[in-house]
Formats: C-alpha cells, sequence, structure tokens
C-alpha cells in the first residue's frame, strides 16, 4: 500500500507496473483474493469499529452535517454488508475476455471485440470508509489496479481497511502496487493524480459538486464523474394515491443523505388537494422540512410548509428537506425534471404504461422509474454487486459504475497469412 513517504506519482507508476499483471491475473487468483479479503474484514470488526469512532468523533467537532456523519459511520450491520458484497462480486462473472461481438470477415479474418481492464483506475471520495472496499474490490475483479484517496475525515478508517487489502494481496501473492491509498495531502495532491498522464487511465471522483468542479478545473486523465444526485418523484393524476405516498415518503425519509434520495416531490394539480395533506404530514412528522411552490401551501393543510425559493428547485439537500411543486401536465413534470434535475434518478407514478414510457423516454437521466422508489439506483440493488458511484454522464458509462463499467474493449483479429492488396 502507499506510505506517506511515498510521492503521488512513485504510488501511480507502481499501480501501472501492477495493472499489466493484473490484466493476465485469472479469475480464480482475484476471486480468492477477494474472498480472503471478505474474511479478513468479518474478523476485524471490533478494531475497525475503534478507528471508525476516532474519525466520527473528530468529524462532530469539526462539524460534519448529519448526513456526512451518516456516510462516515461504520456499524456491525455495516461491516457485515460491507463483507457480504465483496464476496458478492467474487460470485460474478469475471468481465475481463468477455467477447461482447465476434464476426468473420470474407477474406477469413476472424474478428472479436473483448473486454480488457482499463488499466489504473483512481477514485477520490469523501466520507464513506466501505468505498475503499467496493472501489478496490471492484477494480480487483475487474483486472485494474486501483488508487484509491480518500477524505481526511475517514482516514483511521481507511487505513486500517487499506491494510485488510494489503494483507489479502500479499496472502493471493498479487503486486502491492494493485491496491494504493494515498493518504494525507490537499488540493495538489489531487491535481496529481488528475494530471498523471500516463500513469492514471481514468480517475472517478466520488463526492459533492465542490469535488467535482475542483477536478474540472486541473484534469488532464479521462474523468468518469459520479455525479450529484437532485431527484425527483412525480405523482401523475392517474396515479393510486396510496401507492404514491409509500413511494414518495421511501426515497425521501429512507436513508436521506445519498445521492439517490429525492429531493422534490412534483403532483398534479388534479391530485394535489386529496393527496398532499396527508402526505406532507407523514413527511413532516418524520422531521422533513418542506418547502414549496403557492399551490402547494394552498394545498397542505395543517402543515408547515416554507416558500421555496429558485434556488430549492436545484439544490440536493443530502438531508431531511424536500422541494414539493404542483404542476399542471405531465410535459410540465418532464420539463421541470429535466430543467433542474442532474440526470441521477427520477421516478414517475402512475396507472398508465403510456404515460410511464413518454416520461422515461422524455427524462434524460441516468435511471428512470415508474412506480417505484428512486432509491434503487445502486448496484447491488441492480444485481451488478457493489459499485464505485452513479454516472450521470453519457460516454463510456452511464448508471452504476460496476465492473463491466471498469472495463474497455479491443479487438483482436486472428488469420492464417492474410495480406491487404
Amino acid at each position: 500500500m502507499a506510505t506517506a513517504a511515498k510521492t503521488v506519482e512513485q504510488t501511480c507508476r507502481e499501480a501501472k507496473d501492477a495493472s499489466h499483471l493484473l490484466a493476465r491475473a485469472s479469475r480464480d487468483e482475484k476471486d480468492a483474493c477477494l474472498r480472503d479479503l471478505a474474511d479478513r474484514i468479518e474478523a476485524s470488526v471490533e478494531p475497525l469499529l475503534e478507528a471508525n469512532r476516532g474519525d466520527v468523533e473528530a468529524g462532530r467537532e469539526q462539524g460534519l452535517n448529519a448526513a456526512l456523519i451518516d456516510r462516515l459511520t461504520l456499524t456491525e450491520l455495516r461491516i457485515t454488508e460491507m463483507a457480504k458484497g465483496v464476496r458478492e462480486i467474487a460470485d460474478l462473472d469475471d468481465p475481463v475476455g468477455e467477447v461482447v461481438a465476434g464476426w468473420t470477415l470474407e477474406n477469413g479474418l476472424e474478428v472479436a471485440k473483448k473486454r480488457v481492464p482499463i488499466g489504473v483506475v483512481a477514485v477520490v471520495y469523501e466520507a464513506r470508509p466501505n468505498v475503499t472496499i467496493d472501489a478496490a474490490a471492484l477494480c480487483l475483479k475487474s483486472g485494474n489496479a486501483a488508487v484509491l484517496r480518500g477524505s481526511s475525515s475517514a482516514e483511521s478508517s481507511n487505513a486500517f481497511l487499506a491494510g485488510l487489502i494489503a494483507d489479502a494481496l500479499a496472502a493471493a501473492e498479487l503486486p502491492a502496487g494493485s491496491v494504493s491509498l494515498v493518504a494525507g495531502g490537499g488540493h495538489e495532491q489531487l491535481e496529481e493524480l488528475a494530471t498523471a498522464e500516463g500513469l492514471v487511465d481514468l480517475i472517478i471522483p466520488r463526492g459533492g459538486e465542490g469535488l467535482k468542479n475542483a477536478l474540472k478545473e486541473v484534469a488532464k486523465v479521462p474523468v468518469m464523474y459520479a455525479a450529484a444526485g437532485n431527484c425527483h418523484v412525480y405523482v401523475h393524476q392517474d396515479a393510486d394515491l396510496e401507492m404514491a405516498e409509500r413511494v414518495a415518503y421511501n426515497a425521501k425519509v429512507q436513508r436521506p443523505g445519498v445521492c439517490n434520495a429525492a429531493e422534490t416531490l412534483l403532483v398534479h394539480r388534479d391530485v394535489a388537494e386529496e393527496l398532499l395533506p396527508s402526505l406532507l404530514a407523514k413527511l413532516s412528522g418524520a422531521g422533513v422540512e418542506l418547502v414549496g411552490d403557492e399551490r402547494t401551501r394552498e394545498a397542505a393543510g395543517s402543515v408547515t410548509v416554507g416558500e421555496a425559493t429558485a434556488e430549492d428547485w436545484d439544490t440536493e439537500y443530502h438531508g431531511l428537506k424536500m422541494a414539493v411543486g404542483v404542476v399542471d401536465s405531465l410535459d410540465d413534470a418532464i420539463d421541470h425534471v429535466n430543467r433542474h434535475g442532474t440526470g441521477h434518478s427520477d421516478a414517475i407514478l402512475t396507472g398508465s404504461r403510456e404515460v410511464g414510457d413518454e416520461f422515461t423516454d422524455a427524462v434524460d437521466s441516468a435511471a428512470v422509474y415508474v412506480n417505484a422508489s428512486t432509491r434503487f439506483t445502486d448496484g447491488y440493488e441492480f444485481g451488478m454487486g457493489a459499485e464505485i458511484g452513479n454516472s450521470t454522464q453519457k460516454l463510456h458509462a452511464r448508471g452504476p459504475i460496476g465492473l463491466r463499467e471498469l472495463t474497455t474493449t479491443k479487438y483482436v483479429v486472428h488469420g492464417d497469412g492474410q495480406i491487404r492488396e
């Protein structure tokens, strides 16, 4: 693993060397390492919790908000899920070597388009210690070397987990540079990673808009943004209102600090007076601060709803706050989502397949739901295993960044002496 004595360049060079060996590692070698890592995580619950408690206490002293503290905090259940996730990744098919397409030309050349590792993947993330394990496991399984840069708020937790990864790599006789943790440093260190042309093949930032913008200013290597989620739930006039209330509540409250939690609720004017008093009361009772437009406040009954500002419609709250609006039509809802959303996850509640199809066709997001919570945009929930984040870009990968999203392709051509005339 990388140590404080190593420079970013040294770390990346070691990762580059390791990536060439990892690309040739067998599935059995990689899976054995992952299963050993899962065992080590489960055997280290108490010391890991102790390391994490130090991070959480320091975070509270630094004034981290409730959402960040939630993402930073490990529990026995979360550690168990972390180990379970590593085993699930090991159980997944290995994407490396998969033939995406193949054909034979008239001259007899056999052409195969195969999946291959990207090379060195740098992951920059905030608060969440579990990303250290998810990113390492995904990169190893897909044959990539990983350079990980977590935030200082999770320094002790990440260092402990990095030690477990190092031990598993050594036991599997895989290169030590296969997974490196870059600790300490500030903006300059981030810039070094983002400009390490020839050493880093891809950088994935998993964090807020501040991190995204900081990388945009300096990046020279390709970046896949695991971006913010200003997610919407729209209730159409023909929706099952009991279902709508259950789904909208879950999308906001089940875990409000994550990127696929709903930040805005839109309701068709024809059902606003029937739905909003009950739904808003339930949200308010769960501690959600509500802001809305004039028609929402008129339909809210006894529930307190503040006046939404222009900024509210564009804000990812990362907490218990929600903007609520009443719209006149499906087109108005679609326009609002496309204008104010971040292209992450958006949902419609409707009894009409045709209306649902129109919404999913028109809303320009990585994941679009009909009659389901936005909270399912997740690699595990999609049956893909862990993920590094959710890409809202349109090139290379969009949606959960899992194993196949961490590969590229090459053409392999077999012949028997053909030459071009």
